[in-house]
């Protein structure tokens, strides 16, 4: 199976979205009904604020509770709009942000940033202009606007039709943000339109009842089961999480020649965001690298900033520990892929 392959299916009665790329598991989407989803809408009540924390906790529909990083401003039963940022650790509350956007797969609505922004992924002037006159003549609102850079190429029609739904359901969330009682006003998106938003290269779409299991996911997801991830020339990276971090251990495996190190340290750097999404693991990640030299940490940093840069998830790189770990920082956006997928 050559080329990009999107397919949507299910596993497990779960709504699922799988990208393959020349038959190869590149990203992986599993629904989870038991969360609030990332972006999903609140009218939330302001319950108390957390002076040691810096934020204040938010009443939600069902019992549930949210944490806002701020509290200037805020007073208990005050309401408000929030949108789920990330996904909530056992116990813990499910995070949020004041700064609610709408986004799709050509357009995001910013209604507290004005402006109209195009993408600057989009470098050809005309195209720009072109994709500018569209965004001015569509809002009409004093909202802002931000047009993706998969607008380049795309239908004046297609780009304007995403705005005015977007706009639609700004307006529509904004009408209802009063209230006394805690609402949820927009469910957030399912891994099937988080597929055709998000994933926007061309590629073949595949939606046959049980496509993952003719396609051969199954057994792709079957393997992210072991922490064990071939390198290549014998060379492994052990991926797994911890209750306080993801841990990842480089090994060159029987090469002992002077570049083995680098080698697979290069190489584990290239798959790593790879390893980390289809795993679903966010939070505090720890890389114990194959021991080399450090005149060759600045060649292997260069290598990790340019995998994560269009790795689809925040993540910041914080540098080397004094034990010569490196570490990083990456947003939840995701949950552990393994309790989601079960016996398959």
């Amino acid at each position: 199976m050559k080329g990009r392959t999107i397919l949507l299916d299910h596993i497990n009665g779960r709504e699922a979205a799988a990208l393959m790329v020349d038959g190869k598991l590149d990203d992986l989407l599993i629904d989870d009904e038991d969360q609030p989803r990332v972006g999903a809408i609140f009218r939330a009540i302001c319950d108390r604020p957390l002076k040691g924390q810096g934020g204040m906790m938010l009443r939600l529909p069902e019992g549930e509770t949210a944490f806002l990083r701020q509290t200037k401003g805020l007073r208990p039963g005050q309401a408000m709009l929030v949108q789920v940022t990330g996904y909530a650790e056992g116990t813990k509350a499910v995070p949020v942000t004041d700064r609610v956007l709408f986004k799709s797969r050509y357009a995001i609505v910013t209604p507290g940033a004005p402006g109209i922004n195009v993408s600057r992924a989009i470098q050809d002037e005309e195209e720009r202009a072109r994709i500018s006159a569209i965004g001015h003549a569509e809002m009409e609102d004093d909202f802002g606007l931000i047009l993706r850079s998969c607008c380049e190429g795309a239908s004046d029609d297609d780009i304007a039709e995403d705005i005015q739904a977007m706009a639609d359901l700004a307006r529509a969330v904004l009408g209802d943000a009063e209230g006394t009682e805690p609402e949820a006003l927009t469910e957030g998106d399912g891994p099937h339109t988080i597929a055709w938003r998000e994933w926007t290269i061309p590629a073949e779409v595949v939606t046959d009842e049980n496509c993952f299991e003719h396609q051969g996911v199954l057994d792709q997801i079957e393997e992210l089961k072991s922490p064990l991830v071939q390198l290549g020339d014998g060379y492994t990276m052990y991926v797994e999480s911890t209750r306080a971090l993801v841990a990842v251990d480089v090994n060159t495996g029987g090469d002992t020649s002077p570049a083995a190190a680098l080698k697979a340290n290069l190489a584990a750097s290239r798959l790593l965001p790879r390893a980390l999404q289809l795993r679903g693991f966010g939070g505090q990640v720890v890389v114990d690298f194959a021991p080399m030299s450090k005149a060759n940490r600045r060649q292997l940093e260069q290598s990790l900033r340019a995998s994560f840069k269009n790795a689809g998830i925040e993540t910041s790189l914080v540098g080397w520990s004094t034990m010569g770990l490196f570490e990083m920082q990456r947003k939840r956006e995701r949950l552990p892929t393994l309790p989601l997928i079960g016996d398959i």
